[in-house]
């Protein structure tokens, strides 16, 4: 008998399920393999998107290493969102709405089949929280295998990324890029598979899950199409054996203070502010209270040591080629600033798995610097509070765009208005740009607003606009930023009183966001705003506007 069988709970062990072995037996399971653990194989693999475009080959690899484990290795798929394609579109609002549909797929596939492990295989952004919170849930041995990071493109000796497509759009209305310029430029953006290259939500999510503990060593930083990323494919097949071994499930791992890693890392790297949300709904799935709060209280006390675009300078890639997010770990580990007692998918803990690691030689790369002299002295993450944000707010604060704003505001109900008035020149120098009714619920969906802010920089008024929305933004948006406006317009929050005109204050500093009107002014608008009818009557939508929590909670659907 296999010794994994004690611990396995499959339907295989069940004499009164005849039914199901006779199904097993029909897609060529032996009696042997019966006795065996079980592990799904979840693949967010699709041809239309270069994120994910080669996850099922990765996700064969895997499940030939289960096989070779003595496990049982069974692929099954859920679905991905392309968030490049899908931004500044309607279908923009499906995709954080996906982060939920793969959390709510891959537990509903692993429940009614009880598998014993789950290996997920994500590429773009959103796959990556759905897959953890699906193992929160589930708690039963995980590993998450990240698709890995695109190569730069290149056109005119410029290194492009997907944001220098959309800035690209901003510069051809300015009138500051010809056709065949704006052309080349798309054309050569995303040279092949996988995820977008910069410090954006996909790379910041991956960094933070393996902070977490959830994916192997490199497992973020191990571009898509390498040999180390096979590599790491080969090795998940041998993690998660031990894992059904020693009974390590993610409660195991995903302890508060393997977050309080992940928040570090993010803050460090200069991570995207879709983390925010993210890592409180991982926190749910687990049964953890992670809160805004704590995101700031990490960056209060954490500096950002990394040169990553969309603010900085280099690319994932670059990252990989001097030593990858081990040695950054390793590192913070050195200096005090994480846990190095938590637990990890390798089975060991994490300063075991850093042990070998290589230190970082600050004097040949200027990716990382030492944290007695970053980039910036605290955490680019801000929570702001004030009367347009009773519930919260998150800034991108990179420290380039200064601290404080103050500026007329330009009305928009949603991000389409905001580029017919780009281009009609109604936005000006000075002006706070308000993107209303595109939260959680009002979308529904909160889709990211990279097509507005790419347009404001390339248009040449990066430095001189601020934007304030109930949407959210891109891990590829930079400039003067507020995100995650609670509570959103659509239920009544402040943002949806502002008219054109009104004095904004933004202080990252004091971390206030306030209009400049008195509660009484506020009041009497109050009387006149009517919420308006639900943008989705049907479907997907329409139950994600019914059941969706606010920003400030994750926007996490099962609370």
């Amino acid at each position: 008998m296999n010794e994994l069988n004690k611990y396995s709970k499959t339907i295989t062990q069940d004499p009164t399920q005849p039914a199901a072995q006779a199904m097993f037996y029909g897609i060529g399971l032996t009696d042997e393999d019966l006795a065996k653990a079980q592990v799904g194989v979840a693949s967010m693999g699709y041809d239309g998107n270069t994120c994910n475009m080669h996850l099922n080959d990765l996700s064969a690899i895997i499940k030939k290493s289960i096989w070779e484990n003595d496990l049982v290795g069974l692929t099954f798929h859920t679905i991905g969102v392309s968030d490049g394609m899908s931004n500044g579109t309607d279908g923009m609002r499906y995709s954080l709405v996906s982060r939920d549909v793969i959390a709510d797929s891959i537990e509903t596939v692993c429940g009614a089949q009880y598998y014993d492990g789950l290996i997920a295989v994500p590429g773009c952004d959103k796959n990556m929280p759905g897959s953890i919170m699906a193992m929160g849930r589930l708690n039963r041995p995980s590993i998450m295998v990240y698709g890995g990071t695109i190569a730069p493109g290149h056109y005119k000796g410029e290194d492009l990324n997907i944001v220098s497509a959309f800035e690209a759009l901003g510069k051809k209305i300015a009138g500051e890029l010809d056709e065949a310029d704006f052309k080349g430029i798309v054309m050569h953006s995303c040279p092949g598979a996988g995820a977008c290259g910069g410090m954006y939500t996909a790379n910041t999510m991956s960094s933070a899950i393996e902070a977490l503990g959830m994916s192997l060593p490199y497992s973020s930083s191990n571009p898509a199409l390498s040999d180390a990323k096979k590599s790491e494919c080969i090795e998940a097949g041998k993690a998660i054996r031990v894992l059904l071994e020693k009974d390590i499930k993610p409660s195991d791992i995903m302890t508060k203070k393997a977050f309080e890693n992940a928040l570090t890392v993010v803050v460090t790297l200069g991570g995207s502010t879709n983390a925010v949300l993210h890592l409180i709904a991982m926190a749910h799935s687990v049964g953890l209270t992670l809160t805004q709060d704590d995101v700031q209280a990490t960056s209060d006390k954490i500096p950002v040591i990394a040169d990553f675009k969309p603010s900085g300078k280099y690319l994932m890639e670059d990252l990989h080629n001097i030593g990858g997010i081990p040695m950054v770990l390793k590192y913070l580990l050195s200096k005090g600033l994480i846990h190095g007692d938590c637990m990890t998918v390798t089975g060991k803990t994490m300063a075991e798995n850093l042990a070998s690691v290589p230190d970082i030689e600050f004097e040949k790369q200027q990716i990382i610097r030492p944290i007695e002299n970053p980039f910036k002295a605290t955490g680019h993450l801000q929570i702001l509070y004030g009367n347009i944000a009773q519930g919260g707010s998150v800034a991108k604060i990179s420290g380039k765009e200064g601290e404080k704003f103050v500026g007329p505001a330009k009305v928009f109900n949603g991000e389409k208005e905001l580029i017919e008035g780009i281009s009609s020149g109604r936005v000006k120098k000075g002006d706070v740009v308000v993107i209303r009714y595109v939260g959680p619920r009002g979308a529904p969906g909160m889709p990211e607003m990279l097509k507005p802010t790419s347009a404001i920089i390339g248009a040449g008024l990066g430095k001189d606009v601020a934007l304030i929305t109930d949407g959210r933004f891109s891990g590829g948006t930079h400039g003067f930023v507020v995100g995650h406006i609670t509570p959103e317009s659509f239920d009544g929050g402040n943002i949806s009183l502002i008219v054109d005109g009104d004095t904004i204050e933004i202080d990252a500093s004091a971390n206030t966001l306030n209009v400049m009107l008195s509660e009484e002014v506020l009041s009497e608008r109050r009387k006149n705003w009517k919420q308006p009818p639900l943008a989705a009557t049907k479907g997907i939508l329409y139950k994600y506007a019914k059941y969706v929590t606010t920003a400030a909670e994750g926007c996490v659907t099962d609370k």
